[in-house]
């Protein structure tokens, strides 16, 4: 049986209840708790979060094939569910298992698959491309005895606000950054991903279109605070499927990250 690792609570990964799992080689394995999580724009289920645990897992893949004075940032991530996910993973405690892989040969960049199941049965698939940087320099994750703290729900968990009907406010807090002293990756994408969904869902609680796909672009570092926020405009709306834009802006107000996600009933 492989050996569980829990992460602290004052980083990204620790933050979201993820569990790192013993692996072999290059491949990687993680777990995230979904129970009773709702997207905080509609107040209905959602497999955001299953960004975070891609990013993580196939980031990871990613990164354990790296160089000396080697690191990893997230360049492009996609989603794929079948449209229940979101019911079947937040209504118990079984959790999502993501289990990532290393596909072709490793250069400049590398890409990782991802499967995600939830109690043995598959629910979706993933990929995450990295890129190798060098000479990165770190900051430290922050100690204060506030950010060993559990947070409960998506909204606190992520520090954003709602800030209309399809967009969030990313406020700064030092335990949703990376290493590099920025946006995780995998929380920006689950961002990405409320605010798509809460577009293609407006007036229509009662016949959600449920997460399909995600498709995200990272084109610059993603800092919080200021005008940093998470936004998405419906491109078409139908009854059975739909399609929405997202994207993310800085503190700076500069676009930083873009999606495309599409919703199934």
């Amino acid at each position: 049986m492989l050996s569980a690792m829990s992460h602290p609570l004052n980083t990204p990964i620790g933050r979201f209840g993820i569990e790192t799992f013993e692996g072999t080689g290059d491949h990687s394995i993680a777990r995230v708790p979904t129970r009773g999580l709702l997207n905080p724009l509609t107040g209905l289920p959602t497999a955001a979060p299953l960004a975070m645990l891609l990013d993580h897992v196939g980031g990871l893949a990613n990164h354990l094939r790296r160089g000396e004075d080697e690191w990893t940032v997230s360049t492009e991530l996609s989603l794929e569910l079948s449209p229940e996910t979101a019911d079947l993973i937040t209504a118990d405690d079984a959790g999502v298992v993501g289990r990532a892989w290393p596909v072709g040969e490793k250069g400049p960049t590398a890409m990782a698959l991802c499967e995600f199941s939830h109690r043995d049965v598959v629910i979706g698939t993933g990929s995450v491309r990295s890129f190798y940087i060098t000479g990165a320099q770190f900051t430290d994750f922050p100690e204060h005895a506030e950010h060993h703290t559990r947070k409960v729900g998506l909204a606190a968990m992520m520090a954003v606000e709602a800030d209309g009907p399809a967009s969030l406010r990313q406020h700064a807090d030092p335990v949703i950054n990376n290493m590099l002293g920025i946006v995780h990756g995998g929380v920006a994408a689950t961002g990405l991903e409320l605010v798509a969904s809460a577009a293609l869902n407006a007036g229509r609680a009662d016949t959600p279109l449920r997460t399909g796909s995600l498709r995200v672009n990272f084109l610059r570092r993603l800092v919080a605070g200021g005008e940093c926020r998470y936004s998405a405009t419906s491109l078409r709306v139908g009854r059975s499927t739909g399609v929405a834009d997202a994207q993310a802006v800085g503190a700076d107000g500069q676009l930083a990250l873009t999606a495309r996600f599409t919703g199934y009933r």
